[in-house]
């Protein structure tokens, strides 16, 4: 093979590498920059299950009406109570001032509605019909709160369940009036509250007028404070939440006021 056939050789090797190359360079792109989505993009943070149920339970619902057995159903709060402890609850549920208030509100609507007629009309009547109201507190709270959790190993709380649909949770609140849970966290029939109030209603018919004590009367007044239980462990469960609302609107002007005082543009407006 001469000089010039060498040369050629060369040369189309060459021109052969060159185009077998210029694609792969091509598809390289080494200048062209990555996607960058995690430094250009926020990373947004994930959202919480738990944020609605760790709201703060107030010891008071309108800062009136005692909530000391309620508590948000969280690990904290799942170990037992000692019969001491809920007998205090019982104890806190009769002697706090708002059931004084609520009981003399309710024997001034007996007595202007002339119900139970057989304690008539005058001061003697009305002091009668508040001291059956007092009766009734004293003897229904020690045995909700008290005396049957204790024979029965219930826990007396309300163990509020902040998570999930509002109507899971109005389901939930509504179905704790027959639903309670042992001891030892397991659920079970609410006996402590149903029959604790069927047991109170009996027990005042021991100072009710005997012209009043009526099986039917029992029943009825039964039944209706079962309603009322639906509608207090809504109360229950949903007043953390208006709380933890009206905090949060109450600390938006003061962070107004920070981000206007951290403005450039009202800084320099000041200057």
């Amino acid at each position: 093979m001469n000089k010039r056939s060498i040369n050629c050789a060369v040369c189309l090797a060459f021109l052969t590498l060159l185009s077998v190359g210029m694609p792969v360079r091509a598809q390289e792109k080494p200048d062209s920059p990555e996607p960058r989505i995690a430094a250009d993009q926020p990373i947004l943070p994930k959202a919480d299950p738990d944020k609605d149920a760790n709201d703060e339970v107030p010891k008071r619902i309108f800062w009136i009406i005692p909530n000391f057995m309620t508590a948000n159903d969280q690990p904290e709060n799942n170990g037992p109570l000692t019969p001491n402890q809920k007998y205090n609850i019982a104890w806190h549920q009769f002697w706090d001032y708002s059931a004084h208030f609520g009981n003399l509100m309710q024997a001034s609507i007996s007595q202007a509605a002339n119900a139970i007629p057989h304690y008539g009309q005058g001061w003697g009547a009305f002091g009668k019909r508040y001291l059956a109201q007092e009766a009734d507190q004293f003897t229904g709270s020690m045995l909700i709160y008290g005396v049957l959790p204790n024979m029965l190993h219930q826990d007396p709380r309300y163990f509020r369940k902040g998570r999930g649909s509002k109507w899971s949770r109005i389901a939930y609140a509504a179905s704790r009036v027959v639903i309670a849970r042992t001891d030892s966290g397991k659920p079970t029939f609410n006996a402590s509250t149903v029959f604790g109030q069927l047991g109170q209603a009996s027990i005042s018919m021991l100072y009710y007028p005997k012209q009043d004590r009526e099986i039917s009367g029992i029943l009825t007044g039964w039944g209706i404070n079962q309603c009322y239980n639906i509608g207090w462990n809504q109360l229950k469960e949903w007043t953390p939440d208006l709380g933890a609302v009206l905090k949060r609107h109450a600390k938006k002007p003061k962070q107004n006021q920070i981000n206007d005082a951290r403005s450039p543009i009202t800084a320099s407006v000041s200057n």
